[in-house]
């Protein structure tokens, strides 16, 4: 099994050529036996899972933990959910030396609560600490002190198979000094909440993108492949611009060529059939510009598990895909990701014209399977490795 998770891994994650952050520190991990808890006094009302939306609500606590250059690790602490207190010239604010991660915890029909393959947002973690010039951590140890806030706030994960408890570890530079250089202060804290759907029409509603190959999210040798928070806020104007155009989400284009990249804040995969008359699921490489989802590496490996159609990583552009569309090929297309699970598109606005995706005669039948398979895993319907017991 240990040699199992290390290959996954490997395919999960891109190596680094060399090591920018974690070998500069000499200081060792914090550990998770070190935990103090504080409860909260003012425990807030829980709400009704039908009336989530995503990320406006919080539970009672949150976990902590301070690293100095000078005195390494402190103890993590769990304590009452509070605002942070940052020097004015604190380095997250400045140069965005800053980090995050994004998991659920589901409760299952049989109440025990479900983390889904955390050890993969574990190593993401460290992969883009260490492209931050933040200091190591152990994964596990800090795994073992999200738990322990799950455990805490158990009863804010939510009584229902539509909603879940969203995780966000974040990871920020906190030297309270100007200049451009590696954070010699750091925070590392875990929020967490109950969500429901991630998109204001629904579950699993198709969404318009809009393609536009003026606007690149990331460039190869850049930091798309790290989930940064930078990563994410330019990203803000070209939505703005699809909202505008009557479109919801963005279909990312890179280079010349126009790369189809990510949709959105998802991992893309279209679903067609060849020139040679076979059926394939491809979606982008991960080669720099392409951040490695732990949904994307789920549909990737069930898809080689079922052995019913072809299943390819590589570059597809934007001629190649319309191409394929006016042919008829064209099957299905969907976004994959933490916070939606399973997204289809059922339309793309592209240099002023409108493409509808077809979808199956029934539907997006296999957006829809891959959604019902993983949720069935995350709720513990169907029992797999790939979601441990918490709670």
């Amino acid at each position: 099994m240990a040699s199992l998770r290390a290959a996954l891994c490997r395919r999960f994650l891109q190596p680094l050529s060399s090591s920018f952050g974690s070998s500069r520190f000499a200081s060792s991990s914090f550990k998770a036996a070190d935990l103090t808890v504080e409860k909260s006094h003012d425990p807030k009302p829980k709400p009704d899972p039908s009336t989530l939306v995503f990320g406006k609500q919080f539970s009672d606590h949150m976990l902590t933990i301070h690293w100095s250059e000078k005195g390494g690790w402190e103890a993590p602490q769990i304590k009452p959910f509070q605002n942070l207190s940052l020097h004015p010239a604190t380095s997250a604010l400045h140069y965005s030396v800053q980090l995050f991660e994004g998991m659920k915890a589901f409760r299952g029909a049989d109440n025990h609560i479900r983390l889904f393959r955390p050890m993969l947002n574990m190593e993401r973690m460290y992969r883009s600490a260490d492209r931050c010039c933040l200091p190591a951590f152990d994964k596990q140890e800090l795994l073992e002190c999200i738990k322990k806030l799950i455990e805490v706030d158990q009863e804010w994960v939510p009584y229902s198979s539509n909603a879940s408890l969203y995780i966000r570890p974040t990871y920020i530079g906190m030297e309270p000094s100007l200049g451009v250089s590696r954070s010699g202060q750091a925070l590392l804290f875990v929020i967490v909440g109950p969500v429901g759907p991630y998109f204001a029409t629904g579950t699993f509603n198709p969404v318009s993108l809009l393609a536009d190959p003026r606007y690149v999210r990331a460039c190869r040798g850049g930091v798309g492949a790290y989930k940064m928070g930078g990563n994410y806020g330019p990203t803000i104007a070209i939505q703005t611009e699809a909202l505008r155009q009557g479109c919801q989400q963005v279909l990312w284009l890179y280079g010349e060529d126009e790369e189809i990249t990510e949709v959105g804040t998802m991992n893309l995969f279209i679903y067609w059939t060849t020139e040679k008359g076979e059926r394939e699921l491809v979606t982008p490489p991960l080669d720099g510009i392409i951040l490695p989802g732990v949904t994307r590496q789920s549909l990737l490996d069930l898809a080689r598990e079922w052995g019913e159609f072809k299943v390819t990583e590589r570059t597809v552009v934007m001629k190649e895909f319309l191409e394929a569309l006016k042919a008829g090929r064209v099957r299905e297309v969907f976004g994959a990701g933490t916070a939606c699970v399973v997204c289809p598109v059922g339309s793309l606005l592209y240099k002023g014209q409108t493409y509808q995706i077809p979808t199956m005669q029934n539907g997006p039948e296999l957006a829809t399977r891959f959604f019902k398979e993983l949720t069935d895993i995350q709720y513990g319907r169907i029992k797999r490795d790939w979601s441990p017991v918490v709670v």
